[in-house]
């Protein structure tokens, strides 16, 4: 998104509370990068999780008074930065903060490894979370202008900020006429996941009915629960961890089906699934219920359990899907799709 919103806007500085230049080269096209204070913590840049009560702060400090607009970006604390009155603001909002809001019974019971060393992890954290929410909902009045990616994310922001948004879908690299994608399916041997493998991706699900069905599941991602992830999963099981354009296309175009356990806020890997043909199995929750049509491009799944997932996998196995249908909704979420709704929002303040 944030690349997308370069090529609108190429002149547009990026201001971010850290930035890791290894950890995202993409970010140098970007003519001025600015960070905040936290970028003085050495180990900030990698570890930015142990600094949430600092987000706010970091992202008051900025002064955006040379600016007409400010775009922000994010599911958290770039929000609350503070405009004057003839800077005109619009949060583009990827969801109101997971940890807080919506999820946040499920991370309190699910904690990020990287947390494992403090003792009583959820007491300790509590009154933190409670300052946070306190200041999202100050924060959150202060955009002139949400947009949400997806219908679950516009929901959200209207019952946890009280805000009314516009919807528009994220830009997704999709092949809007691909090669060999018309492959038959009775060629293909696996299924496919691309994810970070992070509690709430809940791959572990997948990874549970697949040990069962026996049947190749090929994993591609890094993350906190790899590790944890690899000692659950039997020999049909593959994990690929990070891989390159040309790789992941080469692993997208060979899978039966891409798999989609968790419940997520848009979910990209769904539309750049789509473009290349694939179908998708998703949660019926979340962003897939925007990106997938029930039977036409995939099947939606309706609860989190083996027995739900599993059989939305049998019943798979016996369709047959159109890939023109599967391209023809890709398209939807396209580049020049994205630039004109932004462009047009913008222009109707």
């Amino acid at each position: 998104m944030l690349l997308a919103l370069h090529q609108i806007f190429p002149d547009a500085p990026l201001y971010t509370s850290v930035y890791d230049s290894k950890g995202a080269p993409w970010a140098k096209v970007f003519p001025v990068i600015k960070t905040t204070f936290l970028q003085k913590i050495p180990f900030a840049r990698s570890n930015h999780e142990f600094l949430g009560t600092l987000m706010p702060i970091a992202f008051e400090s900025f002064d955006f008074s040379d600016f007409d607009l400010v775009i922000s970006v994010t599911s958290e604390a770039a929000m609350g930065i503070k405009t004057k009155p003839g800077t005109y603001h619009v949060c583009y909002c990827l969801t109101p903060t997971r940890y807080l809001w919506s999820s946040e019974d499920f991370y309190f019971e699910n904690p990020p490894s990287k947390f494992d060393f403090i003792p009583f992890f959820n007491l300790i954290s509590r009154p933190f979370v409670k300052y946070l929410k306190r200041w999202g909902m100050v924060a959150s009045q202060r955009p002139d202008k949400f947009i949400a990616i997806s219908t679950e994310v516009k929901n959200r922001i209207k019952k946890y900020y009280k805000r009314d948004s516009e919807i528009i879908f994220p830009p997704v690299d999709i092949e809007l006429n691909p090669k060999d994608v018309s492959g038959d399916r009775k060629t293909k041997d696996y299924y496919l996941i691309v994810n970070r493998l992070i509690p709430y991706k809940r791959v572990d699900l997948a990874i549970e009915v697949f040990n069962k069905l026996k049947q190749p599941l090929y994993i591609v991602g890094i993350g906190s629960e790899e590790s944890k992830l690899k000692k659950m999963a039997r020999g049909n099981i593959k994990f690929f961890g990070q891989v390159d354009d040309k790789r992941l296309r080469e692993l997208y175009l060979g899978a039966k089906a891409l798999i989609m356990p968790q419940e997520e806020d848009f979910g990209i890997v769904a539309v750049e699934a789509q473009s290349l043909g694939i179908p998708v199995i998703a949660y019926k929750k979340g962003g897939a219920i925007d990106t997938v049509i029930p039977d036409k491009t995939g099947i939606l799944f309706e609860e989190q359990t083996p027995e739900s997932l599993s059989d939305a996998i049998k019943r798979f196995e016996k369709m047959q899907f159109v890939v023109d249908n599967l391209l023809t909704n890709a398209k939807r979420f396209s580049f020049e799709s994205f630039r004109t709704k932004v462009l047009d929002q913008l222009q109707s303040r």
